[in-house]
């Protein structure tokens, strides 16, 4: 799903409803990537599990998007199964390699800008995003107990893990359990955009905290997206985001290989915050 790094470059092919993952290739130390830096990345669709977005006849799990602006309401309906991509580091044989930060102690965190054990933050715009699950088969009520792993690339475009070949580099990767509200917020940095996708966050479903331990029990995985309005203006605005400004201005939601068919589902609400960072909140729906 996301591409390139400063080391090398996958080669994904499409297929189905997004694009299927295609077969990487052996890929050797060398060969590891970030998600940074290739002008035709691609992500494919993980089809295991794929359920469709059918609304629900009553559901208070409403969210609103701005995407280009316009204000979008959505009904209660199943979010769009979406890629893992080649770095979701979650036990899977992405890109070849099983690394899988579920099983390391300490994954449990709400503050994901450090690896874990370690003080040192990576750098960006500080950004909170709170995550609200609800069920679609119980009238979009919450679901509480329920997991949640997330993960996104740092401001200049790179996946931890794999772009040092390092599971012990493990920053901006993180689970939560949902309190009783559904709710969970993640403490991070806003995503930088790498070439050939727009910005986005990563996100696994799994029942309980014990089952998200490798990505064979997860239930749903999907992506988050932005308004590309204020995260242009974020970028502009700080100069480690500086590829982004470039990568942004050469991509749209239409021509983007993940979100091209819609992002009615996955379009956070996001807002400046008094202290000089940003929020975000979204509602996303699973047939539980």
């Amino acid at each position: 799903m996301d591409r390139t790094t400063d080391i090398a470059a996958t080669v994904q092919a499409p297929a189905n409803r997004r694009f299927a993952l295609n077969a990487l290739g052996s890929l050797g130390v060398a060969t590891l990537l970030g998600c940074g830096g290739g002008s035709s990345d691609s992500e494919s669709t993980d089809t295991s599990g794929t359920t469709t977005g059918t609304t629900t006849s009553t559901g208070t799990g409403t969210t609103t998007g701005t995407g280009t602006g316009t204000t979008t309401t959505n009904t209660c309906a199943v979010v769009p199964e979406e890629t893992a991509g080649p770095y979701p580091a979650d036990g899977s044989n992405a890109s070849n390699n099983s690394y899988n930060v579920l099983a390391l102690s300490g994954i449990v965190r709400s503050d994901i800008r450090t690896s874990i054990g370690s003080s040192t933050q990576v750098s960006g715009v500080p950004f909170t995003i709170t995550i609200t699950l609800t069920n679609t088969n119980a009238n979009c009520a919450a679901l509480s107990g329920y997991a949640i792993y997330l993960w996104h690339c740092t401001q200049d475009g790179n996946y931890s893990v794999y772009s040092s070949n390092n599971i012990a580099d493990n920053y901006l990767r993180g689970v939560q359990a949902t309190d009783a509200n559904g709710t969970v917020t993640f403490t991070t940095i806003v995503p930088g955009c790498y070439a050939g996708r727009m910005p986005h966050m990563h996100l696994e479903v799994y029942r309980s905290l014990a089952a998200a331990s490798n990505a064979s029990n997860k239930i749903k995985t999907t992506q988050l997206a932005f308004p590309t309005a204020l995260l242009s203006s974020i970028y502009n605005a700080n100069s480690g985001y500086s590829a982004s400004v470039r990568n942004l201005a050469s991509i749209t939601f239409a021509t983007d290989n993940v979100f091209s068919d819609g992002t009615a589902l996955e379009m956070t609400t996001m807002q400046a915050n008094s202290g000089g960072g940003y929020s975000a909140h979204i509602t996303i729906s699973v047939a539980a």
